[in-house]
């Protein structure tokens, strides 16, 4: 008597996890970018926006104000950098009018922030250069932002990408270490993890992507400890350097 066919297993949307966190290996399947950044915004939009985009929102959309925010955010949390942001630009959100605080001010303002008092001083010289330089009105152009002290691609690209409309990537820690942990890029450094977003993400996810991986890496894809076990993307993920998953 032939043998009943078996029947093909149905894959949801979290695959099966071992005590290692892990898939076994032959659940995982082919790394769908459209697919797993689906999946990545239903999952998010319970957490709080990334600051910059947040500060969009609350109505600090031009690109001296995002300028002003993602220096803010270096190396601070952004709910210390966010409410900072929001101090600072209530008091003076024009070049001109940032320019007219003493950095003393500026420091007492965001005082919260990591290196503050070197962040006041590097936001002086922003409003003075703008105003200056370019009569108040920064140019959308990247090769002029990264010029401007303490603007890096990381900022410039984001501010052009918020403020602008540009399609550019902006690649922070949580960027750099998702994508390289799906196994999407292979890369070592923040600027080479650039270089290969932009070889093959297309253009249509580049501005959004910040945005979705910024929470996603701070609620779900951690740096220690990550939830794999409760990963929307599991079955994709290619858990690079993964340890300890929960």
């Amino acid at each position: 008597m032939p043998r009943e066919a078996r029947k093909p297993a149905t894959r949801s949307l979290h695959a099966p996890v071992s005590r290692s966190g892990r898939t076994a290996r032959e659940e995982k399947v082919p790394f769908e970018v459209e697919e797993v950044l689906a999946r990545v915004r239903e999952t998010v939009r319970g957490f709080a926006d990334a600051a910059m985009f947040e500060l969009a929102a609350r109505g600090h959309a031009s690109l001296f104000e995002q300028l002003v925010g993602c220096i803010l955010s270096i190396r601070t949390r952004d709910e210390v950098s966010l409410p900072a942001s929001l101090r600072l630009l209530e008091r003076a959100r024009t070049p001109e009018a940032l320019r007219r605080l003493r950095p003393e001010d500026i420091d007492a303002l965001i005082h919260p922030v990591t290196f503050h008092e070197q962040k006041s001083h590097t936001l002086h010289t922003l409003a003075v250069r703008a105003e200056e330089e370019f009569g108040g009105r920064l140019p959308c152009d990247a090769r002029v932002l990264k010029t401007l002290r303490g603007v890096g691609p990381k900022c410039a690209h984001l501010a052009l990408g918020i403020a602008c409309g540009q399609e550019h990537i902006s690649v922070d820690a949580h960027v750099h270490r998702v994508t390289n942990r799906w196994g999407y890029v292979r890369t070592s450094t923040p600027e080479q993890t650039l270089a290969a977003l932009e070889a093959k993400l297309p253009r249509a996810h580049w501005v959004e992507l910040n945005r979705l991986l910024v929470p996603f890496g701070k609620h779900v894809c951690t740096g220690t400890r990550p939830k794999c076990g409760s990963c929307p993307v599991l079955s994709m993920c290619r858990q690079v350097g993964v340890r300890h998953p929960r």
